[in-house]
C-alpha cells in the first residue's frame, strides 16, 4: 500500500524527499529575488500543514504550484534568524544570540552581494537587526545599521514588529501609513518592483512582516473572519498580500523568472494555557525559543518557474543558512569572502532534483553565557537527514529519528550510542569553528559604498 501511494504522489507531482524538477533547467537569466518572511508564524499555521481555523488560499497556491520543503529550519527566534538570511551563517558566529541583539558591521550581507552584482536592492518591513527592542520604529539614516547601510538602497522599515496604522521609515524618514501593516508594506514593495521593471533592472526584494506577532490588532472584517481570533486574523492578511504579490508579478511579466521564497522567522509563540492563541505547530514539540522541531522547523515554499518547473515536496533537510549560497549561485556569483565559514550550502541542485540527501548536517545553538559563551552555554541541536541530536547541557543529550518521530517523543540517545558519538563529536566540532567566529577570527567584510535608492 505505501508503495502504491508513492507511486500516485508522483504521478501527482508530489513525490517524496528531495523529489524536485525532472531535469535541470536551461534558462541562464539571473532571477529577480523576493524574500518574503512572517513573524512567529508555526510550521501547523498554513493551510498546506493542515490549519483548520482558517483558510490560506494564497499560500496554499503557492505551496502548489512551487517547491515545499518540509523540513526548513530557520534558528529558535527572529534577530538570529534574519542574520543568518543575510549572511548564510548562524548568528552565534556573529554575537545575534537573542531578539533585539545587533548584527556585527563586519558581516558581509546578501544585499551587499546583489548590489555588487548589479541588483537594484530594497528592504520593506521588519528590520530587527540594529539592536533596538520593543515595538518597531523608524530608523535613522544615521544608525549604522539600518538596512540602508547593510546593502538596501531603498528602505521602507522599522526596527521591530508593527500593525495597522503604523509609521514607517521611508529611508530613514518617518511615513505614516493606514490601514494592516502587511498590505502597507506589501504596496510599497510593489511600487519598487513595478520601478525596477520599468528600468529593466535585476532585483531583490526583501519583505518581511511583522505578523502574526504580538500584540494582535488585525483589521476589523480580518477579525470576524478569523472567527476572533487576532492571530489568525492578521494571517489572513499576510495570505491576501501574498496573493496580491504574485498576481501583480505576473501582469509584470516577471512572475517566470522571480525567485520568490516564502518562510516564517522561526516556530509560533505557542502559549500552552491557550493553545491556538498565538497559532498551531501541527503536531510537532515546541516553540519559538527551543530547540524542539516546534521551535525551529518552519513552513517554506520557494516558486521560480524558470527553473523549478512542476510542484514538488522535498523531506530534505534546509534551512535559512541556505539562503544566501543559495542566491549567490542563482546570481552567478563567486563569494567574495570564501575564507570565512558560512553553515549554508547552495540549493539549487535540490531545484533540479539532484539532491536526495543534505551532504551536511544543520546547527543549532542558543548560547546563554552572554558575550563569551562556551560550548556548553545553552541547549543546541544537530540533525542530518535522519536523526536529531539534542544538547541539553553539558553531557545531557538525546537522541531522535525525526522520519519516524517528528513530535521527538521517544529519546533513542541510551539504545544507539554508536549513533550518538559521532554526531556528538561532529557537533562539538562545528560550535569550535562558531567560537572561533565569534572571537574575531573571521576575514572582516568591507564596507561597501553607501548607495543611494533616490536614482
Amino acid at each position: 500500500m505505501r508503495a502504491l501511494l508513492l507511486c500516485v504522489f508522483c504521478l501527482l507531482g508530489l513525490g517524496t524527499a528531495a523529489r524536485a524538477v525532472a531535469a535541470p533547467a536551461t534558462h541562464s537569466a539571473r532571477p529577480n529575488i523576493i524574500l518574503c518572511m512572517t513573524d512567529d508564524q508555526g510550521w501547523g499555521d498554513v493551510g498546506f500543514h493542515g490549519l483548520t481555523q482558517i483558510k490560506t488560499p494564497q499560500l496554499d497556491a503557492l505551496a502548489a504550484s512551487g517547491l515545499r520543503l518540509d523540513r526548513f529550519y530557520a534558528q529558535q527566534s527572529c534577530s538570529p534568524t534574519r542574520a543568518s538570511i543575510l549572511t548564510g551563517r548562524h548568528p552565534n558566529r556573529m554575537g545575534v544570540f537573542w531578539p533585539g541583539m545587533p548584527l556585527r558591521r563586519e558581516e558581509l550581507t546578501l544585499a551587499q552581494v546583489a548590489q555588487q552584482q548589479g541588483y537594484r536592492t530594497g528592504h520593506f518591513g521588519k528590520w530587527h537587526l540594529n539592536g533596538v527592542a520593543g515595538p518597531g520604529r523608524v530608523i535613522p539614516e544615521s544608525d549604522p545599521l539600518s538596512p540602508r547601510h547593510c546593502g538596501f538602497e531603498e528602505s521602507f522599515s522599522v526596527s521591530n514588529y508593527f500593525e495597522t496604522d503604523w509609521t514607517f521609515g521611508r529611508n530613514g524618514l518617518p511615513e505614516p501609513s493606514q490601514g494592516d501593516g502587511s498590505e502597507v508594506i506589501m504596496t510599497q514593495a510593489l511600487q519598487f518592483i513595478e520601478k525596477q521593471a520599468t528600468e529593466k533592472q535585476p532585483f531583490l526584494a526583501a519583505i518581511w512582516f511583522g505578523s502574526p506577532h504580538v500584540p494582535h490588532r488585525p483589521l476589523p472584517a480580518d477579525l470576524q473572519a478569523a472567527h476572533g481570533s487576532g492571530y489568525f486574523g492578521e494571517l489572513l492578511a499576510v495570505d491576501r498580500s501574498i496573493g496580491i504579490l504574485r498576481d501583480r508579478l505576473r501582469e509584470l511579466g516577471l512572475a517566470e523568472n522571480t525567485l520568490l521564497w516564502f518562510n516564517s522567522d522561526n516556530g509560533g509563540w505557542i502559549d500552552p494555557s491557550h493553545p491556538e492563541a498565538h497559532g498551531v505547530s501541527g503536531g510537532l514539540r515546541g516553540r519559538k525559543g527551543d530547540m524542539w522541531e516546534g521551535g525551529l522547523r518552519v513552513p517554506r515554499v520557494i516558486e521560480w518557474p524558470a527553473r523549478i518547473r512542476q510542484p514538488a515536496i522535498s523531506t530534505v533537510p534546509a534551512g535559512v543558512v541556505d539562503i544566501f549560497p543559495t542566491l549567490l549561485a542563482a546570481m552567478q556569483a563567486p563569494d567574495p569572502l570564501p575564507a570565512r565559514p558560512l553553515d549554508g550550502i547552495s540549493l539549487l541542485p535540490l531545484f533540479d532534483g539532484q539532491m536526495p540527501h543534505r551532504p551536511q548536517p544543520l546547527g543549532f545553538w542558543q548560547a546563554n553565557g552572554g558575550e563569551h559563551p562556551t560550548s556548553d552555554s545553552g541547549p543546541a541541536a544537530w540533525t542530518d537527514d535522519r536523526y536529531k541530536l539534542v544538547k541539553l547541557g553539558k553531557g545531557r543529550y538525546q537522541l531522535y529519528d525525526l522520519p519516524a518521530d517528528p513530535a521527538e517523543q521517544i529519546d533513542l540517545a541510551a539504545s544507539l550510542p554508536e549513533v550518538v558519538a559521532p554526531l556528538q563529536a561532529d557537533l562539538e566540532r562545528w560550535q569550535q569553528s562558531v567560537l572561533r567566529s565569534l572571537s574575531g577570527a573571521d576575514p572582516p567584510a568591507p564596507r561597501p559604498q553607501h548607495i543611494d535608492g533616490g536614482r
